[in-house]
């Protein structure tokens, strides 16, 4: 696919209009824009509404994280939205995954809509190996547990999963090249470092695998955002 479609954009702003303003001035450049749960709590349903209408996709950003009926009912609710993707945790296991899953293709074959992608979270990127053993307590090594989460979502039928570039080669290997891998923490070499942790630029998370890429901070806190954007296409196509 060509190195604007491999681009989500985060709209990582708590305002509506800003949003929108955001969205028109990169629809030309980029496919899918990611809401997430500051922008969709300030804004409610409207902002996928809205962001569809301008013939863009949008990737929901809530992470479903509960019993299997209330993300499965969730789920059901985000697809009669309209959105293009959106997540579950994979930590809820293999009950929840199915069950959101299945859900989705009955409600998309009973009232003829299209079916969204449901990709499962594996370990968030600002989790690094040391508060991944000495907070949480888990003994076996972060990518192990990220190599056993893929493994299940993969089991339950999802599209694919969210999850660092660092590990987005052994999930391609083990899950094969159509399982879907989108990367948060891209950090192109211009950005200040923040709070993610397991990061990537565009060019070593491309090479490792990484299907799709989200980006907010390094494009829009940029005194050029569509500088950036363009740096950016081009490190994906010389990767």
């Amino acid at each position: 696919m060509p190195a604007s479609e491999k681009l989500i954009l985060a709209l990582d702003v708590a305002d509506h209009y800003q949003a929108i303003e955001l969205v028109e001035r990169f629809k030309d450049y980029i496919g899918i824009f990611k809401v997430g749960p500051e922008l969709f709590i300030s804004s409610g349903t409207k902002i996928i509404e809205d962001i569809n209408k301008k013939g863009r996709k949008v990737f929901l950003d809530l992470k479903f994280h509960d019993i299997p009926n209330t993300v499965s009912k969730s789920a059901v609710v985000v697809t009669k939205l309209g959105v293009h993707m959106f997540n579950v945790h994979t930590s809820g296991g293999l009950e929840m995954m199915r069950k959101c899953r299945d859900s989705v293709a009955e409600a998309c074959l009973k009232e003829n809509l299209d079916r969204p992608k449901i990709l499962g979270v594996t370990v968030l990127t600002s989790i690094s190996k040391e508060v991944f053993l000495n907070e949480l307590g888990i003994q076996h090594s972060l990518r192990t547990h990220v190599k056993n989460l893929a493994a299940l979502a993969l089991k339950a039928g999802l599209d694919g999963v969210i999850a660092s570039a660092k590990e987005a080669s052994m999930i391609k290997a083990l899950c094969g090249s159509g399982f879907l891998i989108i990367t948060p923490g891209i950090r192109p070499s211009w950005t200040p470092p923040d709070d993610q942790k397991r990061t990537m630029t565009p060019k070593e998370a491309i090479r490792e695998g990484a299907d799709y890429l989200v980006i907010g901070r390094g494009i829009l806190q940029h005194a050029d955002p569509l500088k950036a954007l363009e740096l950016i296409n081009l490190e994906i196509l010389t990767a």
